[in-house]
């Protein structure tokens, strides 16, 4: 006999060979002959196959085995084990499992098998057999669904095996049959066996046979244990809080639970069906695994067997449906902490974590960075992993030194190395710490957030992180972003990620469409507000509009800078030369420079007008925040010079409002049109905002009035008015 790792005649108990087709049966037979098995072995394991099994036949197909060059394993009966539900332990060369596979922890017990004290099942008093049955199909099918039973049966080796039976009847021929022959269930299904009872199955067939595939809905199980008091089982049943539609007493030595499985296909059966059997166990109810298939037989109320009644104990009992059980078998045992007093911390109370960014966020919080497209978010978050890999401010903001982890979804590897390197340069920062940062480059392996969380953990473990920056989330968000439960369950999986690595999470989004200046900063992020209200901290991002005196003053601003550091690369000492005052006005330090420098003042005209035609891609901008652990400061205004944000030390920026907080006076002074300017206005205004939102697909009124800041009513004027559109139901379209 040939060595074996794996116990093949274990993995045959987990196999029902009703299920399978004459090709696979053989398999099982030709997998156990190469494992060095007999066919007695192959024999005992048929015969569980009561209607197809003729004995001997094993016998004499084992002789035609002669072996092959490639033969069949005991891999296949592996795989059929696996097929019909079969989940293999960690030990046994397991497999990825999905959500509803099996259970993922040991800990899901509800019920104390060594107390639970026994439920006494009563025999009901005025027994109406034909009732009972009417109930019993009532409860399980619909009217025009078939019914699959058995009333007679054959005697082999001393036990008796139901035949194939009957099922080309539906539960509403069936029931209108049993109403008009009440007291005789012979009448209607045919005479059984008081010595052996009657079966049916419960599940729904196409009424062209019995097997799995025949079965036209995958709602019910079994679950059956005969190794243990009736009572007991009954007890547990109940404490499982099972969601069972029917529970019937089978005449001997076990109940019948038919319980709610409600699955989709046949493999989220298998899958639930495990699952189940496996809590069943843990639970102290070693059920019979033979069961499993969806097509098996249970025991019919309103019968006799052996002088005991087959009977109805109840109907639907336990949670309502396969979710509502799921869910709360799940949430018994959760891992969830236990309250606490707050007395007995008073005088003892843990340590807050230590703060990433002063005065914003502790390390093992989240913070979010919203703001509007070409506000340099992935810039300024690029910023940041280098100020906390070098132990440097951060927009004026202190910084914890420490190893930092960049997620990057959306550039390609090279670009994104690139710009770290031109922000290092551009900061003036020598990158002593550079081996701080560690960069995973996902553009285009970019999955959701649930399913890259776990690889993230798997992958930052034991690296001492202190901040993680995934940038942008949209590429990973889960679900529709204005639903708030599905955001929620977004938003957590950072809390997995804060918790399992106690490092900070960080991350950026956009904010929704139409001016954002007269909203709270919390409301001006896309989708739902769950986004700004589940990080601990929020920075948010708001265009300045920057006039043509700013303009000019950054012009006249790099124009200075421009000139002195051309004056000290010639070693001209200007500093004893110009006063305070002097280093100031951009014409005299023009005009200074003009005199020293002579013929190389060609050059330095040159450099000037490129810096001064720069400044029209400076743009600026004002950070506000909502902060959960600090107290909220004062907003900062920034210029955002590529590639780099840059405080406004001078205070160039503060007196500009962003458009919509504007003093009533300022709204009116820009507001002083005439009216044609006003229409002209409003008419591109409109044809601005339908270009922008058909870039998303289909235009809507909604979506407008959201880009534009309006109502919907007036962007339907203004549509009316401009001419050119069609609306429809709320949709826009161009005639």
């Amino acid at each position: 006999m040939q060595e074996r790792s794996i116990d093949v005649m274990s993995l045959l108990e987990h196999i029902d060979p009703s299920i399978l087709n004459y090709q696979e049966w053989v398999n099982v037979g030709m997998a156990l002959k190469h494992e060095g098995f007999t066919a007695a072995a192959w024999e005992e394991w048929s015969s569980k196959d009561g209607p197809r099994y003729k004995p001997g036949e094993c016998y004499k197909k084992w002789d035609t085995f002669i072996g092959s060059n490639s033969p069949v394993t005991g891999g296949t009966i592996v795989q059929y084990a696996k097929d019909q539900g079969y989940i293999f332990a960690s030990n046994e060369g397991g497999h990825e499992l999905g959500w509803d596979d099996t259970i993922h922890k040991d800990d899901l017990v509800v019920v104390d098998k060594n107390w639970v004290e026994g439920q006494e099942i009563k025999e009901p008093k005025n027994w109406n057999p034909t009732k009972e049955l009417i109930t019993y199909l009532e409860t399980l099918f619909d009217s025009t669904e078939y019914v699959g039973y058995v009333t007679r049966s054959y005697e082999t080796d001393g036990k008796h095996v139901p035949t194939k039976g009957n099922s080309s009847r539906t539960a509403g021929e069936l029931i209108q049959e049993l109403n008009k022959y009440k007291d005789d269930i012979g009448a209607v299904l045919g005479d059984y066996s008081a010595d052996v009872g009657a079966w049916i199955r419960f599940n729904p067939l196409d009424g062209k046979g019995i097997r799995n595939d025949n079965v036209t809905d995958y709602r019910y199980a079994l679950v059956e244990s005969d190794a243990m008091e009736i009572e007991k089982q009954n007890a547990i049943i109940r404490e499982l809080e099972l969601p069972v539609a029917c529970l019937v007493y089978s005449g001997a030595k076990s109940v019948h639970a038919i319980v709610k499985i409600e699955a989709g296909s046949y493999d989220e059966y298998r899958k639930r069906v495990n699952y189940l059997y496996d809590v069943c166990k843990k639970n102290g109810l070693d059920i019979d695994t033979q069961n499993r298939n969806p097509s098996r037989l249970s025991r019919m109320p309103g019968v006799i067997r052996k002088d005991k009644k087959q009977f109805l104990i109840d109907t639907n009992i336990g949670q309502k449906d396969w979710n509502t059980w799921y869910e709360w078998i799940e949430g018994v045992n959760d891992d969830l902490p236990e309250p606490e007093s707050l007395e007995s911390v008073w005088d003892n109370l843990p340590e807050l974590s230590p703060p990433l960014l002063d005065g914003i966020l502790r390390q093992g919080h989240k913070l979010l960075l919203a703001g509007p497209s070409k506000a340099g978010k992935s810039f300024a978050l690029a910023e940041l992993c280098i100020s906390i890999a070098e132990g440097i401010k951060w927009l004026g903001f202190n910084c914890t030194k420490g190893k930092i982890m960049y997620v990057n979804l959306e550039l390609d590897r090279a670009s994104c190395l690139h710009r770290f390197k031109d922000i290092y340069r551009a900061m003036d920062i020598p990158p002593n710490n550079v081996s701080n940062i560690d960069i995973w480059n996902l553009r285009g392996k970019s999955i959701p957030m649930d399913k890259l969380a776990p690889k993230l953990i798997r992958r930052a473990s034991k690296k001492g992180y202190i901040a993680i920056i995934i940038d942008p989330i949209y590429k990973v968000i889960t679900g529709d972003e204005n639903s708030a439960d599905q955001m929620a369950n977004f938003c957590n999986q950072f809390d997995k990620v804060c918790t399992e690595l106690g490092c900070a999470v960080i991350y950026c989004h956009h904010h929704s469409k139409g001016s954002q200046g007269g909203k709270r900063s919390m409301d001006r992020a896309s989708g739902s507000g769950v986004f700004a209200r589940d990080p601990d901290a929020l920075i948010d991002l708001i265009e300045l509009e920057l006039n043509d005196n700013i303009y000019a003053k950054l012009r006249d601003d790099v124009a200075i800078k421009t000139c002195l550091n051309f004056l000290s690369e010639k070693k001209i000492a200007w500093w004893d030369d110009l006063s305070q005052d002097d280093v100031l006005l951009a014409n005299e330090v023009i005009k200074y420079s003009k005199g020293k420098l002579r013929e190389d003042y060609l050059t330095l005209e040159r450099l000037m007008n490129q810096a001064r035609d720069n400044v029209t891609s400076i743009s600026g901008w004002r950070i506000e925040a909502t902060l959960r652990e600090y107290p909220k400061f004062k907003p900062i205004n920034l210029w955002f010079k590529h590639p780099v944000h840059e405080v406004d030390e001078v205070g160039i920026l503060s007196d500009i409002n962003p458009d919509e907080v504007k003093s009533p006076w300022q709204k009116a002074m820009k507001s002083r049109k005439t009216p044609e300017e006003k229409k002209k206005d409003r008419l591109e205004a409109v044809t601005i905002a339908y270009q922008a939102c058909s870039i998303e697909g289909e235009v809507t009124l909604k979506a407008m009035a959201e880009y534009m800041g309006i109502t919907d009513k007036t962007v339907r004027n203004r549509l009316k008015e401009a001419g050119g559109f069609w609306i429809d139901e709320g949709k826009v379209g161009q005639k």
